[in-house]
């Protein structure tokens, strides 16, 4: 939880809400509620955006507020091509003093999704946990690769759902091969894998299984910032809408996150989150699915 300042190619913002836990929060939130988040926030994050999140059903309590820091702070600038970008200004501020603790009251959640930051404090979490979730997801970045690496492995054999993207697969595995660099991952401990595309869609990985998820092509992409998280929150809430970890079924998932990342990137921030309806989102994924359906006859 956090607040960005965004400029693009086309126009830019000095202060919007952000952070992955925000944009999780509010693409899971479709599918399911209550979200029980866990975050930390300085003084200065508005009670509006707090209030917003409350009524899309996110439980705060494990949200802790720090009165003598500000929030998290990121600034960026996209290139034209919105798939590179420069990161201007990073301020820690609360985030410094972030220690998650896991209130009495979420114990017994079923669906975990652990957001990038260092794993050290991702494992702290998965420990506080007294009984293992039906399904632990995370989130990670070529940083922890090449700097905590080694926790980041330990993480990886308690872990069921890995999501990364291209590049970062190749690192990790070492391998130039997507499908090797899958195997060799799997083999670390998580059981799927998801490798993020960007524009060219997702591949969900499970034992010797493949699923392809294509793009949704957009005519314009007005913010790419916090896509991947949008994705995540789409693809976990609906595991634990319907509760079913099927292969089958996570391939439905794939399909909702890269819907609900396709409504991400359309405004600045979660602004389009905020936005979208359940229709609106049901008829999202119809346009997906129309991308892929077709009939072949072989003469």
């Amino acid at each position: 939880m956090a607040y960005d300042a965004i400029e693009t190619p086309f126009e830019k913002t000095d202060w919007i809400v952000g952070g992955a836990a925000t944009y999780v929060a509010y693409a899971a939130s479709n599918f399911i509620k209550p979200i029980n988040q866990v975050s930390i926030v300085g003084y200065d994050f508005a009670q509006e955006e707090l209030d917003q999140l409350k009524e899309r059903g996110v439980n705060l309590e494990g949200v802790e507020m720090k009165k003598d820091k500000k929030s998290f702070f990121w600034r960026g600038r996209y290139h034209l091509d919105m798939n590179t970008r420069d990161t201007l200004v990073t301020d820690l501020n609360a985030f410094l003093d972030f220690n998650p603790v896991i209130p009495d009251s979420y114990q017994g959640s079923e669906f975990v999704m652990l957001g990038n930051i260092t794993p050290a404090l991702q494992i702290s979490v998965v420990k506080q946990l007294k009984t293992r979730p039906k399904l632990i997801a995370m989130d990670t970045m070529n940083f922890w690769m090449d700097n905590a690496l080694d926790d980041l492995k330990q993480l990886l054999t308690m872990v069921d759902v890995l999501t990364v993207n291209d590049s970062e697969a190749r690192q990790l595995s070492g391998e130039s091969s997507l499908v090797k660099a899958a195997r060799a991952i799997m083999k670390m401990g998580p059981r799927f894998l998801i490798i993020k595309k960007g524009e060219h869609g997702a591949l969900l990985f499970h034992e010797d299984k493949v699923f392809v998820a294509p793009a949704l092509p957009l005519e314009d992409v007005f913010d790419p910032t916090g896509a991947g998280d949008t994705f995540a929150g789409g693809f976990i809430g609906w595991l634990a809408h319907t509760r079913d970890i099927s292969f089958e079924n996570m391939k439905t998932a794939v399909i909702v996150g890269s819907a609900m990342a396709s409504f991400c990137v359309e405004k600045f921030g979660p602004t389009r989150l905020k936005e979208i309806t359940r229709p609106d989102i049901d008829a999202r994924i119809r346009q997906f699915v129309d991308l892929v359906n077709f009939d072949i006859q072989l003469v």
